[in-house]
């Protein structure tokens, strides 16, 4: 093994460092507290999001059409955002910082719901709540890698993953519990939501480690330019896009829930039965990929889509939604983690 030579600064390697072990082995601390701070993100997102789109329609009077605004900007502001906020960090070589401001636009967006009297308050404040999740989302997976040596990376972000699920399984089986205590009132739950995201907001603030790279002249600063990206990288780029203009929002299959006859109560459950199916499948879906290729899988994944949707069209009975809701958590388990897996 060749040794460096003497007076020979190397680029800095931030695995090199003995990071502050979790609570579990191979567990770095900050992979662990990460962990924590996207499952009490989740749970009070979840205990928002399969209500949202109830709070918009019954209590404000939102059109439909409007509603989709609002998803669609939300959603569009976070994926324009995760690919700024990752060059951002890269440049800045910090990402705790831009962890915390994205965490904490979400967390003073969320109570804000509860005081709404408009639809454009709710389109300001998703728009608030997602850009925030922009921001994070580049720099905390970035942070976990930084935290975490080679050999145990995957680990790691499967801890973090499994976290970030269990938090979407809480969160609308909170949000089930509290409803008949409120007389479906939503704005209480909208409150309460708060408390789980300003604990993680906390532990941001004092459990999590900056770990910056030291800038050396044999690394280069990233430009914001597709460029350098391979050719496949870019057509799968051009299909997601493409997709994602055409595709709808999750909040209009849950308005199609209620219409159907599936009662207010219930679509918390709904929603949490859809998260259970898309975390158990999405890991037989990655192990799946890796036996017949990404592209099969994708494939399969839309084409589960696309059924999906043309049941919803015709679906008339409560159990019509409860199935296609659990075949459509199949399409999110054969497709989120395979696409970020696509261009490896």
């Amino acid at each position: 093994m060749e040794k460096d030579k003497p007076g020979k600064k190397n680029p800095y390697d931030p695995v090199s460092e003995i990071a502050a072990q979790g609570p579990f082995p191979g567990i770095k601390k900050n992979v662990f507290v990460l962990g924590v701070v996207s499952f009490l993100q989740d749970v009070s997102s979840e205990m928002i999001y399969p209500l949202l789109p109830l709070f918009l329609a019954q209590v404000l009077g939102v059109s439909k059409a409007y509603i989709g605004l609002i998803e669609g900007t939300a959603e569009t502001t976070a994926s324009l955002m995760k690919i700024a906020s990752g060059w951002l960090s890269d440049r800045l070589r910090k990402r705790k910082v831009l962890v915390f401001w994205g965490y904490f636009l979400s967390t003073i967006a969320k109570p804000f719901l509860a005081l709404t009297t408009a639809g454009w308050q709710v389109l300001g404040l998703r728009f608030m709540d997602r850009l925030g999740k922009g921001v994070r989302t580049s720099p905390r997976d970035a942070l976990i890698a930084d935290s975490t040596p080679v050999a145990t990376r995957g680990k790691s972000f499967g801890f973090h993953r499994a976290m970030d699920t269990l938090g979407a399984v809480f969160g609308p089986l909170i949000a089930f519990v509290l409803l008949p205590l409120f007389n479906n009132n939503y704005r209480p739950i909208f409150l309460l939501a708060l408390i789980p995201t300003s604990l993680a907001l906390l532990m941001i603030i004092f459990f999590v480690a900056e770990k910056r790279a030291v800038a050396s002249g044999d690394v280069s600063l990233p430009k914001l330019s597709l460029r350098s990206f391979e050719r496949k990288f870019k057509m799968l780029l051009l299909v997601i896009i493409l997709f994602t203009l055409g595709n709808s929002s999750d909040a209009f299959l849950i308005l199609r829930a209620q219409n159907v006859g599936v009662a207010t109560v219930l679509i918390p459950i709904v929603w949490f039965m859809f998260n259970t199916v898309y975390s158990s499948v999405a890991f037989l879906g990655g192990a799946l990929s890796d036996r017949i290729g990404r592209k099969r899988v994708v494939i399969m994944g839309f084409l589960v889509y696309s059924l999906v949707y043309l049941g919803f069209a015709f679906a008339f009975q409560p159990f019509h939604i409860w199935t296609l809701f659990a075949v459509y958590g199949i399409y999110y388990g054969l497709t989120d983690g395979v696409l970020r897996a696509f261009v490896v």
